[in-house]
């Protein structure tokens, strides 16, 4: 069963998440990185065409035999649809076409979820931006995993397990540590992808539903893209919590890897976000990585590294205490 997990509880901090002071210090350093802030322009046009790739692709090679039909899922499918995926993550933040049009932001946050089979979009986005406002928060950051996942997942053979069924804790881990009432948008976001999937399945086949389908799980779970998962907030050195990756795969997760960047400064786009490192790069010389495959197998192997490496901090719950406002917030929609 390999090496229990020699941590038994999560780190607690007890002072402010890092990216607030960092932001505000960098900010008056370098005052030329708020000409960073903005959408991207090309988002809008780099969306519809993967999803359109997505969708053309799927009717071919569901045509194929079953054993290359999973064996796609999971090296195309699981790398494009996981793409996909990180575009909900830059358009939850309104980058790709800004705070002025927050419709046409949800609009494209659709699209992009066509090819994923499930629906997700406007769910993320609710949660996501929690996440940057209190982050560590040991009840609004549900990115954190639960006590359940610590006790559960403690050895080797069980992290294992626990990376194959990341879409499914993703999925469910949100309606047990922090449920929100259901929005209209989340309503628009369900019917809109079952209907798409009626569409797969009666006019690109069965098969191509199931192809798609089956990248968006084998995408997000033992897969090299899903190793941004583990990498950017598992303590993997003692006392930091945000990570940054700076690999080739940055070219398929709209940079996503800049971790620390895009937490210190969210209203950067993805085609902005290694300007913010050249322009400061002071402050981000500290750990970070260059393979997500190698945090994967890092995280399975390594005994001292689980569930409960993750820090915690109570900001929800401190008398008079306010949330962390990311720059992507300032502006209502």
């Amino acid at each position: 069963m390999g090496l229990t997990v020699s941590t038994t509880n999560f780190d607690y901090s007890y002072t402010d998440e890092p990216h607030a002071s960092r932001r505000k210090e960098i900010l008056a350093k370098y005052p030329q990185m708020k000409e960073l802030f903005g959408p991207d322009p090309y988002m809008r046009y780099l969306v519809p065409l993967i999803v359109l790739f997505q969708l053309v692709t799927a009717y071919y090679i569901s045509q194929l035999p079953g054993y290359l039909i999973f064996i796609l899922a999971w090296a195309l499918a699981g790398t494009l649809n996981h793409n996909l995926s990180l575009a909900m993550h830059e358009i939850s933040h309104n980058l790709s076409f800004g705070h002025a049009k927050p419709k046409l932001n949800r609009f494209i946050g659709l699209v992009a979820n066509i090819p994923l089979c499930v629906p997700a979009s406007i769910t993320f986005k609710k949660y996501h931006l929690d996440h940057h406002k209190y982050q560590g928060d040991e009840e609004l950051d549900v990115d954190i995993p639960s006590h359940f996942e610590g006790y559960m997942f403690y050895n080797t053979f069980t992290k294992l397990i626990w990376v194959l069924l990341q879409p499914l804790f993703y999925s469910i881990r949100p309606l047990f540590m922090n449920p929100k009432p259901m929005e209209p948008l989340e309503m628009v976001n369900t019917v809109w992808t079952l209907s798409w999937n009626y569409f797969i399945y009666n006019y690109l086949g069965g098969w191509a539903l199931v192809y798609l389908l089956s990248g968006t799980l084998l995408g997000m779970g033992l897969h090299p893209m899903a190793g941004h998962f583990i990498s950017e907030h598992y303590t993997f050195v003692k006392g930091q919590e945000t990570y940054s990756y700076y690999g080739p795969l940055n070219m398929l997760a709209w940079n996503v890897g800049y971790h620390n960047e895009h937490h210190d400064f969210p209203y950067v786009p993805w085609s902005r976000l290694p300007k913010v490192k050249e322009i400061a790069p002071e402050y981000y010389q500290m750990p970070s990585y260059s393979s997500w495959s190698w945090v994967i197998y890092k995280y399975i192997t390594d005994p001292e590294i689980g569930p409960y490496s993750r820090i915690k901090r109570n900001v929800s719950n401190k008398p008079g205490a306010k949330p962390v406002v990311a720059d992507s917030d300032k502006k209502a929609e």
